[in-house]
């Protein structure tokens, strides 16, 4: 079985726990405004590598990665390949490495007998889900990515309640995410989940608009500033991430 790849990185930390081999593949069905990856979205340019040529990079490697560090499969959005990822998965358990994927939770369909089956089967080989929360209000989440948040929210609550850990992702955008309101909500959907091991709060950034310049697509959010570091502390706090000391 071959994977549409996009890119590869040996020595990732940023991307899970430990020091990690980070997959990147090609395909995604959201258009996030503040994606900085959207040669990502097609599977154009992709180069093809199957389930044995990743394995045998990765033990390459193992030395590296220790007990803590892994593989995460990211993207795009890596469940597009869903099949890839799950006999990935399937092999690299065979040799104990640590596994992870970076997804928006959007392939989950809960109505949906083969979307969860597929998902069931994935668990079987994933230590950790780094579930990438846009937004927690719909309206925003279809302005934001194109797509509602219904399977996002869906998925975090499957995985919950069938005891997978997660890290939660949440990118701090002035005028669309940095909003005290939304920020609670985040935080009172966040409390209803029992295996939530870490939230991580993503400053926004423009480093992406580059290659949309290079793509020749036009930056949905040109002019739209970073962060302030009192800002993302404030958000830290609302979410718990640090102790608020009023």
């Amino acid at each position: 079985m071959k994977g549409l790849v996009h890119s590869i990185e040996t020595f990732g930390t940023v991307d899970g726990p430990g020091i990690r081999f980070v997959l990147f593949l090609k395909g995604c069905p959201l258009r996030c405004k503040y994606c900085h990856n959207p040669d990502t979205w097609t599977t154009t340019g992709a180069q093809e590598y199957n389930v044995e040529d990743i394995v045998n990079r990765v033990l390459k490697y193992k030395g590296y990665y220790g007990d803590k560090g892994g593989i995460t499969v990211s993207g795009g959005e890596p469940l597009v390949q869903m099949d890839f990822v799950i006999e990935l998965f399937k092999e690299l358990k065979k040799h104990n490495i640590n596994t992870a994927v970076d997804t928006s939770g959007f392939m989950y369909n809960p109505n949906n007998e083969e979307s969860v089956r597929k998902h069931e089967e994935l668990n079987k080989y994933t230590d950790l889900y780094l579930l990438d929360i846009k937004h927690i209000d719909n309206l925003e989440h279809i302005e934001l990515t194109g797509v509602p948040n219904d399977n996002t929210l869906a998925f975090a609550k499957y995985l919950s309640d069938n005891n997978k850990d997660m890290w939660i992702r949440h990118v701090v955008v002035p005028g669309i995410t940095l909003n005290d309101e939304y920020l609670i909500k985040l935080k009172e959907f966040i409390d209803t989940l029992k295996t939530v091991k870490k939230i991580d709060v993503l400053p926004y950034h423009t480093m992406g608009e580059v290659k949309y310049n290079n793509l020749g697509i036009e930056y949905p959010l040109k002019g739209v500033r970073t962060p302030s570091k009192e800002e993302i502390i404030n958000v830290k706090k609302i979410l718990g991430v640090i102790k608020n000391d009023n």
